[in-house]
């Protein structure tokens, strides 16, 4: 599925509502938070370090469950109110416009992207107990998502200076390529922030990954209700051969 440029938005500033998406992955994201937060000095908060994302748990050890869960994890506060202000800033006409599930759907590809893109990137330089947490590098895709789709939205960039979406885009992401290979040991995951872009960039420009479908309630639903029918089939089949009349072995 491409994307076209058109879209009904009429802004940026028209999206202050919570659609479904945005606003369940806020309330994700805060109550991972404050869950981590108040039990951080008991032997509870040492669950939370399986949600992080490590080279050496995924690539090692198979846990690939990290990819996804890394992104509801925050550092603190600031770090938390910053992605889920950006999130819903600009996340909300992107949920408006492409429905949620596709907004979701695209929200994760990113942060999965990400998480790939950090996890190759420190194995190969060796660091194999890098821990990267936060939802960036999604948010990040959503950015760059914005930019292609509203590219003359006027956005205010630092909060002060209004500029276009486009450039507000580049400015950013150039930021980031420059601060992935200029420096060491931020305690900033830039190759993360721009994997996400990158994998938004692919999926909106390129049409790589847009045959990528996930489940929904409606097929999820079906498949449970096939796995009840196969189940009830076996134990129909195996009553039947401890109390039936002899006959030949149950076929449909």
């Amino acid at each position: 599925m491409r994307y076209s440029t058109r879209y009904r938005s009429t802004g940026f500033y028209s999206s202050g509502y919570f659609p479904p998406g945005v606003k369940w992955l806020l309330i994700s994201n805060v109550a991972v938070f404050v869950l981590w937060y108040l039990t951080i000095e008991s032997d509870i908060s040492r669950a939370f370090f399986l949600l992080f994302l490590r080279p050496e748990d995924v690539l090692l050890r198979g846990q690939i469950w990290r990819l996804g869960t890394y992104l509801f994890v925050h550092g603190g506060i600031f770090h938390l109110l910053v992605n889920m202000f950006t999130l819903w800033m600009f996340g909300a006409s992107l949920e408006r416009d492409w429905g949620t599930r596709q907004f979701l759907k695209y929200y994760f590809l990113c942060g999965v992207g990400a998480g790939l893109c950090d996890v190759v990137v420190n194995a190969l330089l060796g660091n194999w107990g890098a821990n990267t947490i936060g939802a960036s590098g999604a948010i990040y895709g959503l950015l760059l998502a914005f930019g292609v789709l509203y590219p003359d939205q006027t956005v205010l960039f630092m909060f002060v200076f209004p500029i276009k979406a486009k450039y507000f885009v580049m400015i950013y992401g150039g930021i980031e390529l420059l601060a992935a290979l200029g420096t060491r040991n931020s305690g900033v995951s830039n190759v993360a922030h721009l994997g996400g872009m990158a994998f938004g960039f692919a999926y909106l420009k390129l049409g790589l990954f847009n045959r990528l479908r996930l489940p929904g309630m409606a097929d999820i639903r079906s498949r449970y209700n096939q796995w009840k029918l196969q189940r009830a089939k076996k134990k129909f089949q195996v009553y039947m051969r401890k109390h039936g009349s002899g006959r030949g072995p149950w076929v449909n």
